[in-house]
């Protein structure tokens, strides 16, 4: 009963942050805005068992597109010049039916942790036998993650390297150049 409850607070918390994105004018207030809705990402994530996944979108999602944002908000204007002159009732009816369509998709899914999903009889009990005589490795998860899911993980690696070399690119470029601002003076 307490999941639930976290479940749908948490779903909640990013109804409530998606509507003030839509909402707000103010540039600033809507970075804060999707740093705040990816990490409410995240706690879901964490709730779900999916704590690398949690991690990556915290890291990236909340952290280092944050950081971009603002540094990006530094180069234009901090407010909205101008509300749009239409309605959106054509995207929004493409977004409905979207998720309609991907809310129609989902009933075949078998439910979270079902001990008769297809992951559960085929994959699980394979790397529960064979994780150790295949990777060397005792730890089942370390085997997992390192070995069977090697490339998968070397790629979220690479994607939050990458993003935290971009950030110091930005940063350090923009020091950079302050500082030879102030040699000219």
């Amino acid at each position: 009963m307490t999941d639930i409850f976290i479940d749908i607070t948490l779903l909640a918390f990013l109804a409530t942050t998606a509507v003030a994105i839509i909402k707000m004018r103010n540039l600033f207030v809507v970075i804060m805005l999707f740093s705040i809705f990816s990490l409410h990402s995240a706690g879901l994530f964490v709730v779900m068992d999916a704590a690398d996944v949690a991690f990556t979108e915290a890291a990236v999602g909340a952290g280092i597109s944050t950081v971009l944002m603002l540094a990006a908000l530094l180069l234009t204007k901090d407010q909205e010049e101008k509300r749009p002159a239409h309605k959106a009732r054509l995207p929004l009816l493409v977004v409905a039916i979207t998720g309609a369509a991907l809310v129609y998709g989902t009933y075949d899914i078998p439910s979270f942790g079902d001990a008769d999903a297809p992951a559960q009889q085929h994959v699980k009990p394979y790397y529960i036998e064979h994780s150790v005589e295949d990777t060397g490795v005792r730890n089942s998860v370390t085997a997992i993650l390192a070995s069977y899911r090697g490339y998968d993980t070397l790629g979220e690696v690479t994607v939050i390297f990458t993003a935290g070399i971009g950030v110091m690119l930005l940063i350090g470029g923009r020091l950079t150049h302050r500082r030879r601002r102030k040699k000219d003076r």
